[in-house]
């Protein structure tokens, strides 16, 4: 009975539906309403919005492209298009007014865009500071203009004009920290810069440059800004670049000027500030992109202009400079590796500071001294890439060795006994190398073999040509037996390979040049020494092949 009921139900429904249909199509006709198909709402829908995820995406980044642009970009380029406009009327020469009213016009312009920038910031935050920026760049350039661009000057004293522009900079500071802004903080810097380039003078300059190196460290640890610190960075090397170059900043031209040479010591302290900016704060699992830029910039542009005035200036204490230099910058890549574990700020600090060292040793010695000096420093490198873990060190190293060897052959005049150094320190760097080679990175022997094959044709050349000519098999031959004593002490096969290496070419070169001599008794000796000693080995392989098989 329940099943005929339901049916009942369900029909009567559908019938209804049907009478509804009726008349809303007679309603329709009544009012000549053309149907719709069905699902027109959707198909429309479908047609209209983007078919994949992707289409959609793209809208929104071009949508916020379209936004970045109008909203950041338009504000950066008005306020700048804005400034230059203003800057031009301040500089304008009005010859019937007096000289101060320009400024004062200025002025109230300043402060005028300041109170535009407080009105503008609950709704426009983002033009608010920019027109903030723009008022405080006004605002210094009004003061630049009471000693300069006018044929009047309203302050014709030059210290008062300093002292003026470094109060408008204290405010800039004041008021970019008030608002907690990188940006005005940024600004307040590099007019700080400028007022020490204007002020020419060497006390002024040196003390700005150290002062805003060190408020942008503090600023920069304290509100996580460590953009500023690079940035400092640029313009604080760039400042003294420009001291440098003559201070053409103050119209004068192009010309290497002749500095105090305590600005050396200033240089160096510079690079110290700025490492603790990256030094000093909170490490992370990995070197950052930024702190490693930050580090080759700070190693590479400050010993970079630290090397450029030196050369230009000669000064007795130029060695002792750049020793220091590389006392401060072997002591900073010491503190980056055992307090950060940085691989990549050490290796450039480190580098940076036996570039200084070597420097150092050829401004001391005179050619060809200073490559035997530069040689022997090699094993230094080495063991200092040792002690940080470090295989960059290792293979920058090798080719800073193999450099130095062959500008010795190519300027250094005559290869004597002394130029075996360079083997010497291959066959060094080579132990040392296998001696500690848990603590490197390095997963191959390849730089060892490149070190020990590079012995192996560096002695034999040396000896050729400081030893006199009857004498050089005998030498190769001794050499050979180095090597298989070598192999026999440490256990290393690679020394018993050098070792008959060695001795056959000095097979061939006896065969070659004993032969074709003309001096009997270095053919006698020669020939019978290497026999001697080639039978002496056979024996030897001989006796070591018996006792395997024993």
């Amino acid at each position: 009975m329940n099943n005929l009921s339901d049916k009942s139900t369900l029909a009567e429904i559908v019938e209804y539906l049907k009478r509804q249909d009726q008349r809303l199509t007679a309603v329709e006709n009544a009012l000549h309403i053309e149907p719709q198909p069905e699902n027109t709402v959707a198909v429309m829908e479908q047609s209209a919005a983007p078919e994949t995820v992707e289409e959609i995406s793209q809208v929104e980044e071009e949508e916020q492209l379209e936004n970045r642009i109008g909203q950041f970009w338009f504000a950066k380029t008005g306020i700048i298009v804005l400034a230059i406009g203003i800057g031009f009327l301040l500089t304008f020469p009005y010859e019937n007014l007096p000289s101060f009213l320009p400024s004062l016009f200025g002025y109230f312009l300043a402060f005028a865009i300041g109170a535009i920038s407080i009105y503008m910031r609950k709704n426009y935050e983002f033009i608010a500071g920019y027109f903030l920026g723009g008022g405080l760049v006004l605002l210094y350039f009004t003061t630049l203009r009471l000693y300069f661009f006018s044929q009047q000057q309203t302050v014709s004293d030059t210290g008062l004009e300093v002292g003026l522009l470094s109060f408008v900079v204290l405010l800039c500071f004041f008021v970019s920290l008030k608002q907690r802004s990188i940006y005005l903080t940024g600004i307040s810097i590099t007019l700080g810069l400028a007022t020490a380039l204007i002020s020419d003078s060497a006390i002024i300059i040196l003390l700005y440059e150290t002062v805003f190196a060190v408020t942008a460290v503090v600023i920069s640890l304290k509100f996580k800004w460590f953009n500023l610190v690079l940035y400092t960075a640029v313009f604080t090397y760039l400042t003294h670049l420009l001291w440098f170059l003559n201070n053409p900043f103050v119209g004068r031209p192009l010309a290497f000027n002749s500095l105090p040479e305590i600005n050396l010591l200033f240089l160096l302290l510079y690079v110290v500030v700025f490492s603790l900016g990256v030094f000093l704060r909170e490490a992370e699992s990995s070197e950052s992109f930024e702190e490693i830029i930050s580090s080759v910039g700070n190693s590479t542009v400050g010993y970079g202009l630290f090397l450029l005035i030196t050369l230009t200036q000669n000064s007795p204490f130029n060695p002792l400079f750049h020793f220091l230099a590389f006392l401060v910058f072997i002591i900073l890549s010491t503190f980056f590796w055992t307090k950060r574990r940085s691989k990549y700020s050490t290796f450039f600090y480190v580098m940076t500071a036996y570039l200084a060292l070597s420097v150092a040793i050829v401004l001391q010695f005179q050619i060809p001294d200073y490559f035997i000096w530069l040689c022997w420093q090699s094993i230094v490198v080495v063991s200092t890439a040792v002690w940080f873990r470090s295989k960059f060190i290792i293979v920058a190293n090798f080719g800073i060795y193999l450099a130095i060897f062959f500008a010795f052959l190519a300027f250094g005049g005559k290869v004597d006994l002394v130029s075996i150094s360079f083997g010497l320190v291959a066959l060094i760097s080579a132990r040392i190398l296998n001696w500690k080679k848990e603590r490197l990175e390095l997963k191959t022997e390849q730089m060892r073999n490149a070190y020990l094959l590079t012995a192996l044709f560096v002695i034999p050349y040396a000896l050729y040509n400081a030893v006199p000519s009857g004498f050089v098999s005998i030498s190769w031959i001794a050499v050979s037996i180095l090597y298989y004593v070598f192999s026999l002490l440490l256990k290393i096969e690679k020394y018993r390979w050098m070792s008959l290496a060695t001795l056959l070419l000095t097979v061939v070169y006896v065969f070659i040049i004993g032969i074709t001599s003309s001096d009997w008794l270095y053919k006698i000796v020669s020939f019978i020494v290497l026999g001697i000693v080639l039978l002496t080995l056979s024996i030897i392989y001989s006796k070591k092949k018996s006792s395997k098989h024993a």
